[in-house]
């Protein structure tokens, strides 16, 4: 089983920059998607052999998830069930007969650290999110996280430790997440593989010197870390200022 997550910073503009040709050549059971920055009925777009799943922000050209899927869901869920963190779109989950997959957009702690506060909270009702799912059967959950979770996770650590994304709280609630019983997959494949990120600043030709960052994830609940058997990058495809983060999977 293969899937695919991207933040892809606008689908509407990306449909314009090749992304039907893309999607296809990863031919993917789940392509999950964050930053759709839409609403219901602004983009009419289709890939036979798939159905779509959306979560939509409240507010217009915001946020929003998305899943596409080969894979017809028992049941779909667009929220964790707390009204304060429900209305940005976030969260795509649907349930299958022996998984979960879910993709979030993790909330940005922005400049200045002004959401920060926010942001923990979001992080204890996602990791109580997430295990209750895990209770009831193995969980894969994808997308951007907004996290760096170490040093080797980005470019320039030090210059950056306690900004937006690798502060020292944000960084803990990974590792609380993982040791909840969660797998980050591309660690485990990859250990210590470096210069390997998911997101550039548009500044400062930061992708073109790979100066960047690592806070696209695809994690698995621990019981499956066995059945992991690839878990790759894609810095190549280009569109967005994130790449695409791909997981293949025996389930």
């Amino acid at each position: 089983m293969k899937l695919v997550s991207w933040n892809v910073n606008g689908l509407r503009a990306i449909v314009g920059k090749g992304f039907a040709d893309i999607f296809k050549s990863f031919d993917a059971d789940f392509f999950c998607l964050q930053e759709i920055k839409l609403q219901a009925g602004q983009l009419d777009l289709e890939f036979e052999g798939y159905d779509a799943y959306y979560s939509y922000a409240d507010k217009k050209g915001y946020s929003g998830t998305a899943i596409f899927t080969k894979r017809r869901p028992m049941t779909v869920r667009t929220s964790m069930g707390v009204d304060r963190h429900d209305h940005e779109g976030r969260i795509v989950a649907l349930e299958f007969d022996n998984y979960y997959v879910v993709t979030v957009y993790t909330p940005n702690s922005q400049s200045e650290l002004a959401r920060l506060d926010y942001r923990m909270d979001w992080e204890a009702e996602f990791r109580n999110f997430l295990g209750g799912l895990a209770q009831n059967k193995p969980v894969i959950v994808c997308g951007d996280m907004n996290v760096a979770h170490q040093e080797i996770d980005l470019a320039n650590p030090k210059a950056n430790r306690m900004n937006a994304g690798f502060t020292d709280q944000e960084r803990q609630c990974m590792t609380e997440l993982l040791n909840s019983g969660f797998t980050d997959t591309f660690r485990t494949l990859h250990p210590d593989t470096t210069g390997a990120y998911s997101w550039w600043s548009y500044r400062g030709r930061a992708r073109e010197k790979n100066v960047g960052w690592r806070i696209d994830y695809f994690l698995t609940s621990d019981s499956l870390r066995d059945k992991i058997s690839a878990a790759e990058i894609h810095p190549e495809v280009t569109g967005s200022d994130h790449c695409p983060v791909s997981l293949e999977i025996e389930i």
